[in-house]
């Protein structure tokens, strides 16, 4: 494995673990008020990543054949957490392609967020196990393939509630 792919699997694993912790901590109640400004900094950060791996030429595995490893760890009940704090703003619209698909789909942001999560944790393992090629394979395929739409709507659905927080807000009155 060349260089370049030893340093961007060494880069994407960290964004990796970055978010997972990151939506770890506020599925577990970090955050308060800014669970929205929280959430869109982890999703923008790892879609940083993600636009790297769609940038890069494919991966391409040797027997173009993923190795196996045991099932990826259960994380409903992060996603469940999630569901809990977001509350009425988990559910919202979105567009799933805008080129083929153009019909609006009710998604959760709950679903969203951990689907990302759960395509990171399997490229972890394969980058944890010694096979940062095969992490990177995973990751660049999986993007493209779901994690990528997912991080893409959460981020527009986040920034939309970051933005209504701070600008509907009640007009002021002025002493005149």
């Amino acid at each position: 494995m060349s260089d370049q792919w030893s340093a961007l699997a060494e880069e994407i694993a960290a964004h990796a673990q970055n978010y997972l912790d990151g939506l770890t901590r506020v599925a577990g109640g970090e955050g308060g008020d800014a669970i929205w400004s929280l959430l869109l900094v982890e999703v923008a950060q790892m879609s940083l990543a993600g636009a790297k791996l769609g940038a890069n030429e494919d991966v391409i595995l040797s027997g173009n054949n993923e190795p196996p490893l045991s099932e990826d760890p259960d994380i409903d009940g992060v996603r469940t957490a999630l569901a809990e704090r977001l509350g009425a703003v988990d559910d919202y619209a979105e567009v799933f392609d805008p080129y083929k698909d153009t019909n609006v789909t009710p998604y959760r942001l709950s679903d969203d967020l951990t689907a990302v999560a759960a395509d990171l944790i399997h490229g972890l393992r394969h980058y944890q196990a010694g096979r940062p090629h095969e992490a990177l394979w995973w990751w660049q395929y999986s993007y493209f393939n779901t994690w990528g739409n997912h991080a893409g709507a959460a981020m527009r659905a986040l920034q939309a509630l970051a933005a209504h927080s701070r600008l509907d807000v009640a007009e002021e009155t002025t002493a005149v």
